[in-house]
């Protein structure tokens, strides 16, 4: 069953996170639970989902910084510093 609804770990592996997701995703599609642990289930649901996005923003933002011309990659990725909020 699903973990109660708390704070993702920052040390959570985006395809951990993801797995999680599409198995609850499958549960809730299922329909054979109660309200009320759909709604657990839901609210884990949406801070994986949140978790997932804000890891490929960040993954994104790396990109973006490894192909800038600007010859100064190091530097730039010593100054990004990830935060996840969900």
């Amino acid at each position: 069953m699903p973990q109660k609804t708390r704070k993702i770990p920052k040390s959570t592996k985006f395809e951990d996170a993801l797995s999680e997701l599409e198995t609850l995703v499958e549960s809730l599609e299922n329909g054979e639970q109660s309200l009320e642990m759909s709604l657990e289930q839901f609210e884990r649901g949406v801070s994986l989902s949140r978790f997932c996005q804000q890891s490929l923003t960040e993954a994104e933002q790396k990109v973006k910084i490894l192909m800038d011309d600007n010859g100064d990659t190091e530097q730039a990725l010593s100054d990004f510093e990830p935060e996840h909020s969900a």
